[in-house]
C-alpha cells in the first residue's frame, strides 16, 4: 500500500532530508586520497547526531554502519572501514536519516582527485538519468514513467541500468511500496498522487548490468568489475513541481 503524506508529515520528512544534505556536504569536502571510508562514516554520524537525528542504516537488518560506502565496482551497500581512497577512485555514498518518525535517504558518486573521462561520464549521466526521471514526477503520471525516463537517457549513453536493486517509497519506514525500478516500459504502474514521497536512486553501470552479493552479505559488485555509480534524492510529488528534500543550497544553486 503507497501511504500518502500529509502536510505535516512532509515537514517532517523535509527536516530529515535537510541533515541528508547536511552530511552529503560534509562527505563531499572531505574526500580525497587517503581518507578512508570508515572517517567518512564518522563525518556523517558526527552531523546526523550534532542534528537531532540518529542514521537510518545503522542496524537496519543488521547493518553495522551509518553510511553506505562503495567504491568502484561496488554498486551499492558498501560497508565503510578501512578501505583507503586514491586517486583515480570513485566512491558512492549513500546517507538515511531519522528524525521524528520519519527518514530521508540521499545518495552521490564522487571522484576522489582526479579520474579518467569515462568515470565523470559515468557519474555525470547517472546524476543527469535521476532529473530525466524527475520530469515525470508529477500527479498524473504513472509510476514506470519515471523508470522508462532513467533507463532511456541511461542506455542512450552506452551505460546500462541495475536490475536486481530499485528505489523505493519512503516515510516512517525506510522501505515503504512503491518499488521504484529504474527500468522498464512507459505507462504502467500506479499513477502518481500528491504525497507520494519517493527515493528515487539510478545505479548505472560502465560495462554490463548484472551484480552480485559479496559473502559479507551486504556489498554489491558489478559482475564484470565495470565502475558503478549511485544517485538519489528523496522525492514528494505535489499538485505542481516535485520537491526534492535531500538537496543542499549549493546543489540547487
Amino acid at each position: 500500500m503507497i501511504v500518502i503524506k500529509t502536510s505535516k508529515e512532509i515537514e517532517y520528512m523535509q527536516e530529515s532530508g535537510r541533515i541528508v544534505a547536511l552530511a552529503h556536504e560534509e562527505i563531499r569536502k572531505a574526500i580525497k586520497p587517503g581518507v578512508t571510508t570508515g572517517e567518512l562514516d564518522q563525518i556523517a554520524e558526527a552531523i546526523i547526531l550534532a542534528n537531532g537525528a540518529t542514521a537510518s542504516f545503522k542496524g537496519y537488518h543488521g547493518y553495522p554502519a551509518s553510511i553506505c560506502a562503495s567504491v568502484n565496482n561496488q554498486v551499492i551497500h558498501g560497508i565503510p572501514g578501512g578501505i583507503v581512497l586514491k586517486e583515480g577512485d570513485i566512491v558512492s555514498i549513500d546517507i538515511g536519516a531519522f528524525k521524528n518518525g520519519y527518514h530521508g535517504d540521499a545518495a552521490r558518486t564522487h571522484p576522489v582527485g582526479k579520474v579518467d573521462e569515462k568515470a565523470l561520464e559515468l557519474i555525470k549521466v547517472t546524476e543527469e538519468s535521476f532529473f530525466e526521471g524527475l520530469k515525470y514526477c508529477r500527479v498524473g503520471y504513472r509510476l514506470s514513467d519515471v523508470s522508462h525516463a532513467i533507463q532511456k537517457y541511461a542506455e542512450e549513453r552506452n551505460f546500462s541500468v541495475v536490475r536486481d536493486f530499485v528505489g523505493h517509497g519512503i516515510g516512517r519506514l525506510m522501505h515503504e511500496d512503491p518499488p521504484i525500478p529504474n527500468y522498464g516500459a512507459p505507462g504502467r504502474g500506479p499513477r502518481l498522487e500528491k504525497g507520494m514521497a519517493l527515493a528515487i536512486e539510478p545505479m548505472i553501470n560502465i560495462g554490463d548490468f548484472k551484480v552480485k552479493v559479496l559473502d559479507d552479505e551486504w556489498t554489491v559488485i558489478t559482475k564484470d568489475g565495470s565502475l558503478s555509480a549511485h544517485y538519489e534524492n528523496t522525492v514528494i510529488i505535489t499538485d505542481e513541481a516535485p520537491i526534492i528534500i535531500t538537496c543542499s543550497k549549493s546543489e540547487v544553486t
